[in-house]
Order: C-alpha cells, then sequence, then structure tokens
C-alpha cells in the first residue's frame, strides 16, 4: 500500500521559512507525479506546486512564484517544498499527493493517493 506522509509544519513568524517534507512509503517515488496543496480554513484545497515524473517543476498561484521551491529526492523517497517569507495568507494544511501521469496537475480530483496533510500557521 502506497502511503504518504508529510512533516514540517509548525507555527511560525510572519517573514519566516520552512521546509515541508512527503515521504513516500510502498512505492518507489519515481512512479508518480507529486503536488503540493493547502487548504486555508473556509476555503477550497488549491495546488500549490508540482514535481512530476519528467523532473519538471510547475507553480500555481502567483502568491507563491518566488517564495516557494519544490525539489524531489528519489533516492529518500521524499518531496520538499521549501517555503520563504512566509506571511499569514499562508496559513493552512499543506497537503502532498500523488497521481501516476508523468505530468502536473492543480486538479484535486486527478490526484489519487493523498497524505493526512501538515498544518502551518503563520502568525506574530
Amino acid at each position: 500500500q502506497v502511503q504518504l506522509v508529510e512533516s514540517g509544519g509548525g507555527l511560525v513568524q510572519p517573514g519566516g521559512s520552512l521546509r515541508l517534507s512527503c515521504v513516500v512509503s510502498g512505492a518507489t517515488l519515481g512512479r508518480y507525479t507529486i503536488g503540493w496543496f493547502r487548504q486555508a480554513p473556509g476555503k477550497e484545497r488549491e495546488g500549490v506546486s508540482c514535481s512530476s515524473r519528467l523532473g519538471t517543476t510547475t507553480y500555481y498561484p502567483d502568491s507563491v512564484k518566488g517564495r516557494f521551491t519544490i525539489s524531489r529526492d528519489n533516492a529518500k523517497n521524499t518531496v520538499y517544498l521549501q517555503i520563504l517569507s512566509l506571511n499569514t495568507e499562508d496559513t493552512a494544511v499543506y497537503y502532498c499527493a500523488r497521481r501516476d501521469s508523468w505530468g502536473c496537475s492543480s486538479r484535486t480530483s486527478e490526484y489519487n493517493g493523498w497524505g493526512q496533510g501538515t498544518q502551518v500557521t503563520v502568525s506574530s
């Protein structure tokens, strides 16, 4: 059974940084495209970044471009999301998800396996 486990969230002051991790177990990471999503209270889950099986990376909302960096270490079966210059609008539960396709997508319906999420709270 393929499982995804996120970690690295926490309480951070505005302007701070975090690195989130998504560890894939039960299968080889290289088989999957991995997306990072977030869901703020009262809002829909939105895609923020993706690392494809092809080795490409994608960032979706303009608000994260230049501040979020996704990377993967296939040897460690882990995908990372580095977040810089955190602000209160980044407060959300962050999820990683897998899809079997070669390319990225920002649609939650196109991912067939999800982690439990890790909470990121940005507050002074």
